[in-house]
This record gives C-alpha cells, sequence and structure tokens, in this order.
C-alpha cells in the first residue's frame, strides 16, 4: 500500500505486528482523501457504504463530501444509531447493507456507530437478521469467551469486508474488535467479539471532531481517561508494556483534553487525544479488561447516560472502593497527576493537597473541571433503578475483571451508592 503525499500511515499498535486482522492509523490528509484513496487501493473495494452520524448529515456537509468523494464506488449511506446502539437499528442497517452488496463499511461518528459497524460485519457474515437471532449468536461469541481466542477457535464465520472508521469522539471503540448492543426489552448490554469485527484503517481527522458537540467530546476523553486508569491499576496479567501505554496515554489525554476544553479548534491537542486514545487501546489487544467502571457503566448508558459520562460519575468511586487491594498503583498514579504542571494546576485549584488527598479525589477534580456530571442523580438516576442495574452488571466481564471481582449485587449497589448524589 502507498500512502497519500502528506499522510501518516502506520501500524494502530507496532508493538504487536502479529495481531490477527492488525489495524493501520492514517492522520495528515482530509478524512474523504484518505478514505476513497485506500478504498480505491488498498482494498478495491467496489461498493462502500457508510454509517454516519445524524447530526453529521443533517448539520454538515461533512458525509456529503466523502459520498462526492466515492464517486461509483459509494452504494448507500445509513443515518446514524442511537445511543447504546439498539441491536433492532443494528438489524435493520445490517438488511441495508447487503440489500446493496456492500464490500466495505465505513463509520462517520462515535462509539454507538462504531459499535453498530463492527455486529454488522459479523451479522452480514453470518446472515444475522433478527433479534432472537442475536440472542442465540451472541453467546457463540461473546465478550468473555472470546478473550484471547484466534478467528478460528470463534465459532461463527469471520467477516471478509473491511471496516474503515473515522472518530469523531474519543470513545476508543475504533481501535477494539469488541462490539456491543443493547437490547431495547431489557436494557441489558451484550458484549461480542472476534478479530474480524475490528476495524482495518481508522482515519484520524482532528478538524472533523471540531463538529462534535463539547460535551461528547469531553465526556468521551473521560473514556479514554477511565480506559487509562482501569487498565493501570489491574491486579492481573503484569505488563511493563501495558502499564507504559496506559500512563502515556493518560498524559495525553489529561493534558489535551483540559486545553481543548479552553481552546475548542485546537486540532494539534485534539489529534494528541486521538493519539493517548490508540496508546491505552491496546490493552483489549493483550487480554486486559477494564474494571468495574466500565462494567457497571456499559449496563448505565442505556438508562440515558451518555456514553462517556458512565466513566465520569463511576470512576472515582470505583478507585476509592478498589483502594484496599490497589492502593499502591492508585498511589503511583496520584503522583503522575501531581508531577504534570497542567493537572496538578486544576487539583490546586480544586482545593487538593497531595499529602491529604487520593487518586479518587484528583479524578473527581478533573472531571469537575471539565466541567461533567459527577452523581447519579445528575442525570436522573434514582435508587429505584438500582436492583436492575446490578442484576445486568454482575452479567458484565469487567465486573469480574475487577481488581475486587463484582459478583454479588450488593457490590454494586455499594458503589452505586457512593455514586448517588454528593
Amino acid at each position: 500500500m502507498k500512502a497519500l503525499p502528506g499522510e501518516t500511515y502506520r501500524l494502530a499498535f507496532p508493538t504487536l505486528p502479529e495481531l490477527e486482522n492488525a489495524a493501520y492509523v492514517s492522520n495528515g490528509m482530509p478524512f474523504e482523501e484518505a478514505c476513497t484513496h485506500h478504498v480505491k487501493h488498498t482494498y478495491n473495494a467496489k461498493r462502500a457504504f457508510i454509517i454516519a452520524s445524524g447530526s453529521l448529515i443533517r448539520n454538515t456537509d461533512e458525509v456529503s463530501k466523502l459520498e462526492k468523494a466515492l464517486g461509483d464506488r459509494y452504494v448507500g449511506t445509513w443515518p446514524g444509531l442511537a445511543p447504546h446502539t439498539p441491536w433492532d437499528e443494528v438489524v435493520e442497517a445490517t438488511e441495508d447493507a447487503m440489500a446493496k452488496q456492500a464490500d466495505c463499511l465505513i463509520t462517520l461518528g462515535g462509539g454507538s456507530l462504531v459499535d453498530g459497524a463492527k455486529a454488522m460485519l459479523l451479522f452480514m457474515a453470518n446472515n444475522i437478521t433478527s433479534i432472537e437471532d442475536i440472542r442465540v449468536f451472541g453467546k457463540k461469541c461473546s465478550a468473555r469467551g472470546a478473550m484471547g481466542r484466534t478467528a478460528a477457535e470463534i465459532p461463527v464465520t469471520s467477516p471478509s469486508i473491511p471496516l474503515i472508521c473515522v472518530p469523531t469522539t474519543l470513545s476508543g471503540g475504533e481501535f477494539t474488535w469488541y462490539t456491543g448492543g443493547t437490547f431495547s426489552d431489557t436494557n441489558e448490554k451484550t458484549i461480542m467479539a472476534h478479530p474480524f469485527c475490528g476495524p482495518r484503517l481508522i482515519v484520524n481527522d482532528p478538524r472533523l471532531t471540531t463538529t462534535t458537540p463539547e460535551w461528547v467530546w469531553l465526556s468521551t476523553g473521560v473514556r479514554g481517561i477511565d480506559h487509562c486508569v482501569e487498565a493501570y491499576c489491574r491486579m492481573h496479567t503484569p505488563d511493563e508494556d501495558m502499564d507504559s501505554q496506559a500512563i502515556e496515554g493518560f498524559k495525553l489525554i489529561v493534558a489535551n483534553l483540559l486545553i481543548t476544553k479552553q481552546e475548542r479548534l485546537n486540532v494539534e491537542a485534539r489529534l494528541r487525544c486521538m493519539e493517548g486514545v490508540n496508546r491505552v487501546t491496546i490493552m483489549l489487544k493483550k487480554g486486559i479488561l477494564p474494571g468495574a467502571s466500565h462494567g457497571i457503566g456499559h449496563q448505565l448508558g442505556p438508562l440515558g447516560v451518555g456514553h462517556g459520562e458512565t466513566s465520569c460519575i463511576l470512576l472515582p468511586s470505583v478507585m476509592k472502593w478498589n483502594a484496599k487491594v490497589n492502593g499502591d498503583k492508585q498511589d503511583k498514579l496520584k503522583v503522575i497527576m501531581w508531577n504534570e504542571p497542567p493537572i496538578a494546576k486544576v487539583l490546586e485549584k480544586r482545593g487538593l493537597e497531595p499529602e491529604s488527598s487520593d487518586a479518587g479525589d484528583a479524578l473527581d477534580a478533573i472531571f469537575r473541571e471539565l466541567g461533567m456530571p459527577r452523581t447519579l442523580k445528575e442525570k436522573g438516576i434514582g435508587r429505584d433503578k438500582f436492583h436492575a442495574l446490578a442484576v445486568n452488571s454482575i452479567r458484565d466481564p469487567c465486573c469480574h475483571y475487577n481488581p475486587i471481582p463484582v459478583e454479588r449485587e450488593e457490590q454494586v449497589l455499594e458503589i452505586l451508592e457512593m455514586c448517588a448524589s454528593n
């Protein structure tokens, strides 16, 4: 593959070159030019199908730029998916892509679209066209069962067509081969995985992210911070490379997210945030899951809490809840935060002192500086929802991977009480 003049084209995870379906990252060129180049010259695709954010379609000309650039290799656009990726909508989009004989999928948008497109690859390859099909199929490639397995070991047909993702948020789903969707009747989010449902190419165009609403950009940035923190503070699978990537990702995201809060159009800071997300998402390639902030958050999201806002609410409390077993790691993270001048400035502004505060306090201060919600009450989630949340959460694999395995409803309820209102 020959890169475009001015384009940077590299492996997403250069320390793991043996990965199945290894992803590449492109930046430096307008997304429509990069996508069209790779559709034609890298994948020789003839029928590219776009899954695009509804707000991008309604409020900008960005989607039409890509449609025009693709020319006769463009076959259709699916206008968005609701937050937390309802499976009924994914089924409809899958049927449309199959009817149009799509041989390449391209996403323009955030995490829900990326999750939907990854699932579409699996569904298209296995002719999954109903909710009942998904209930059965999901068990064959559940995230828990797929961890560490090769494509040949997962009892489904592997997707064969390429997926290109052009992210507009910092949720990080474009770097993984996990996909999650929600059953509308139960609000339960189901996570599936397969190496070949992951994107082959991520096109980072920070200019495009300036179209993203501020709260979405910032809250998904906190999601990236959550990835870094739960990866670094894990109690499983010692891995110095993982620790290094998590800390470097953390520094990049936190410092530059604070910049973009003040300077919305700073595309250099936006690109550095995206690079930080790339660094930490190596965790899933290494078979490392995040913990309870993600596990409970997966189930909190379908109740109306935005993707990323779940991390704003849960992570500081989960850190405090876990501190009795991973306090050493949390103390190291706290020192890192106080040693980074842009972060330390925020902590001091928020009235913290190194000796009397912990890592959870520091994260709380950062999230408040970003203007993010910090309690369930702020998002209208009352105690009447706690029991159902607990029931769904203890089935989530991330909760079982938490430093203190979350396996009982009362454990989830304890964490939720910490997040209720303060």
